[in-house]
């Protein structure tokens, strides 16, 4: 009889899913319950993921992002890849992910306050690119974190703390609708909204994030599912009335259904490998790394210069080219422009930094060479070099003085340009003279650099070198 009792039941385990942790670890002494209110959604919707990674077998190559909000904690419970970022920049940080590690299953956890508000820009363009990303969209109406505030997705005459009168559309405008507004997007694979209302739902929901987690698994692309979830603390609900607001009234707002499935009629994203190597980094760049390395001094300590001006003088592309000239020869080098919105006129400076060794920061505030092609930069600058530096003037500015131990030199460098027929070569000239001042790169490479610099423009090279030539002879002949 034993025997036949036996055969009439069949025995089963029920556990949590491997792909949630047994225990959280987490300051305090409580580590097995989450730090969730009590009939809050997060925990069912955290239940479902994870069974669905498990069943699909995909544990070991998630990713959860889990920026700030309610569930800025999900690292605790997640036993996979765990990334936590800052508010609404979610999209952002798995984009980075799923390029970075193509075999990567990447899922972005979001509330409403986060996805639907500071993130909403960040959310539309990931889809738009339809980045290999899984996004579940937790919409419980209000911003949970912080206090029950109204959210994007508030319901028109939903009370909060901040609309303690209800939502008024005229004041605040109509609940956002993320997956019809995703829907607008071409390049989503999989596109559904459901909701936590009752057991069944429940369980449909599963069926939703089991879909979009299989789009990832086959990298086919985009998937967002909004699942409509209760937060009965903030909205000051018990069991049945969170099911009945659910069901009542966000449900109307929001309907619940598939609104696009091409999981099996889309490919498989595949995207090039991208080669960051050195050899191809110095093709695009145009380095050369046979022959001489070029340094004068292998004791050289960094040198900073600042190129200013106005706007079409030249300033930017002057920094580049002594940017160029150092990069030829090996050394580490940085060039950091700064300017304003203004084509022509506006102030514009640019800052280059020349080493042995690798550069901490391409900001310069100690100036060793200031370069100033009018007064505005001359002034607003030369408090910046350094004791026993150089600034290195146009002369048509005019005179300028200084009290403090610094080697000052008015140059004719329009004058110099213009005897060689062409005076927007006045930023070449002071250039010229930069070689003279400083014996860390090579003339041949500053001929070099131009040459590059000036490649579409092969008429204007030569006089470039013979205008970098005569500031170089000018500096030899008056400093």
């Amino acid at each position: 009889m034993s025997e036949q009792i036996n055969k009439d039941y069949e025995e089963q385990i029920r556990r949590n899913p491997q792909s949630l942790l047994e225990e959280y670890p987490r300051k305090g002494t409580n580590i097995q319950s989450t730090h969730y209110c009590a009939g809050c959604g997060h925990g069912i919707i955290h239940k479902l993921i994870a069974e669905c990674m498990d069943e699909l077998g995909i544990q070991e190559r998630c990713v959860m992002i889990s920026p700030v909000g309610c569930s800025v904690y999900a690292y605790f419970y997640f036993n996979c890849g765990n990334f936590q970022t800052a508010h609404g920049r979610a999209p952002a940080v798995a984009t980075g992910i799923s390029r970075a590690e193509d075999n990567a299953i990447v899922m972005s956890y979001q509330g409403d306050g986060d996805l639907a508000s500071i993130g909403l820009n960040e959310t539309l363009q990931a889809a738009n690119r339809g980045e290999k990303i899984a996004v579940f969209f937790v919409n419980n109406t209000v911003y949970g974190m912080t206090g029950g505030q109204m959210a994007p997705t508030t319901l028109i005459g939903e009370k909060t703390v901040t609309c303690q009168t209800g939502r008024d559309p005229d004041y605040a405008g109509h609940p956002t609708h993320m997956c019809e507004l995703i829907n607008t997007l071409k390049a989503p694979v999989f596109i559904e909204r459901v909701s936590l209302a009752n057991p069944l739902k429940i369980r449909l929901a599963k069926y939703a994030i089991k879909q979009a987690l299989t789009v990832q698994k086959e990298g086919k692309g985009y998937s967002f599912v909004e699942i409509l979830s209760p937060c009965p603390t903030n909205l000051k609900q018990d069991v049945k009335r969170a099911q009945e607001f659910i069901e009542n009234q966000m449900e109307k707002e929001f309907p619940v259904k598939n609104f696009r499935n091409n999981l099996y009629r889309k490919d498989p994203v595949e995207r090039p490998a991208s080669d960051f190597s050195t050899e191809s980094l110095d093709k695009i760049f145009n380095v050369s790394r046979d022959g001489d390395s070029g340094y004068v001094d292998d004791e050289i300590e960094p040198l900073s210069i600042k190129v200013s001006g106005f706007g079409g003088q030249g300033v930017l592309s002057a920094g580049l080219t002594i940017a160029q000239a150092a990069c030829a020869e090996g050394k580490h080098v940085s060039w950091y422009p700064s300017y304003g919105p203004e084509q022509r006129g506006g102030k514009s400076n640019c800052s280059v930094v020349i080493s042995n060794d690798t550069i901490g920061t391409p900001v310069v505030d100690d100036i060793d060479i200031l370069i100033a092609l009018n007064k505005p930069s001359l002034e607003q600058f030369s408090q910046d070099v350094k004791i026993g530096g150089t600034i290195l003037y146009d002369a048509k500015i005019g005179e300028f003085e200084t009290d403090r131990d610094v080697n000052v030199i008015a140059m004719p460098c329009v004058d110099i340009a213009e005897e060689h027929g062409n005076a927007r070569t006045a930023n070449t000239a002071l250039i010229g003279a930069l070689t003279e001042l400083s014996d860390v790169l090579k003339r041949e490479s500053y001929e070099n650099a131009i040459k590059e610099m000036f490649a579409s423009k092969p008429k204007v090279i030569d006089v470039n070198i013979d205008v970098l030539e005569a500031g170089a002879e000018w500096i030899k002949n008056n400093s």
